[in-house]
């Protein structure tokens, strides 16, 4: 009963984002804002053309749509807050609203691991077993692929952010942070969260550890299989079919291994820079692999740029 009633007692929570730099939040609101909109755009165009271009109605494509979509779904599910941070003195956000928008995050974080495995899993397929490609991947079966990709993200952190939000929060409420990132609302539990790490460490080891040794390996197939192939205009061939996703993921857990791998200072003097540092890293880690996902695949796919050539010449006629 004590711990609910701790719980209970914390209604909002305060997110510091750039608090202590106030001169830097008008820059970055601009910077964020912009790269929002490219985001919103580029992800748009790709999803229509993928649904309206019936050139694009194949296994490789429909997950890239819904690459597209999730990027979409996760920058909205955090940048309007962290837009609003910019330019609100007070920086809050509700106990429930906090735990909404942890779970949209990380859940669309997680599904787009799962996805980029599947998405490799489509691209060893066509180019080791092309024969088998059009059995293999389905309709019945891309269409529960990536519908299981979204229900396992999904699932998975909403036992996360379940275990997270059930603790007892009694003392400060305020997180050194743009949005509610878990680990830094678990620093305000008064619980033990050994269980949270736990389970967290389980989660990461799925979403993150499985899908990058599923991509390496498929990779290595795919890689062994072209260098097989003997004209220099077949490899060429082979490898641009797979070059855009593989683009994407270099960036994708790049990013991640830089944010998360890179070391500490032990200066104390420089603590205030290294936290500086650490929230810009992770404000620009949201943004930066949404906004170069669309622009790689149309750079890289004549298909795609085709089809938004076409879109685009539909529009024009229209008006």
């Amino acid at each position: 009963m004590e711990s609910a009633n701790q719980t209970a007692s914390v209604t909002e929570f305060i997110l510091l984002g750039l608090s202590a730099h106030l001169k830097l939040e008008k820059t970055f609101f601009v910077l964020i804002l912009l790269t929002y909109l490219l985001i919103l755009l580029g992800n748009g165009v790709l999803v229509l053309v993928t649904v309206s271009d019936s050139r694009l109605h194949t296994p490789m494509y429909f997950f890239l749509g819904n690459l597209s979509f999730l990027d979409i779904c996760y920058t909205t599910s955090s940048v309007p807050l962290i837009l609003d941070s910019f330019l609100t003195p007070r920086k809050t956000i509700s106990f429930s609203g906090c735990a909404v928008q942890m779970f949209l995050s990380f859940a669309m974080g997680a599904t787009e691991c799962v996805l980029l495995g599947m998405m490799a899993f489509d691209r060893y397929v066509a180019i080791c077993n092309p024969l088998r490609y059009p059995m293999v991947m389905s309709k019945a079966a891309y269409v529960p692929m990536a519908a299981g990709s979204w229900a396992a993200g999904s699932a998975a952190f909403m036992v996360q952010t379940s275990l997270a939000m059930r603790l007892p929060f009694c003392g400060d409420n305020v997180i050194n942070h743009f949005t509610c990132e878990i680990l830094a609302v678990l620093k305000l539990a008064c619980a033990d969260i050994s269980i949270n790490v736990i389970s967290m460490g389980v989660t990461n080891v799925i979403f993150l550890g499985v899908p990058v040794l599923f991509i390496l390996v498929s990779y290595i197939f795919i890689l062994t299989t072209i260098l097989r192939i003997p004209s220099a205009e077949g490899r060429k061939k082979a490898f641009s079919t797979c070059s855009a996703h593989l683009t994407v993921v270099v960036v994708f857990y790049g990013t991640i291994l830089f944010m998360y791998g890179k070391p500490k200072s032990k200066d104390p003097l420089g603590a205030d820079k290294q936290d500086l540092a650490d929230k810009l890293i992770s404000l620009f880690y949201g943004v930066l692999t949404p906004m170069l996902n669309p622009i790689i695949y149309s750079l890289r796919n004549k298909d795609v740029k085709a089809a938004v050539r076409n879109l685009v010449s539909e529009k024009h006629f229209t008006w």
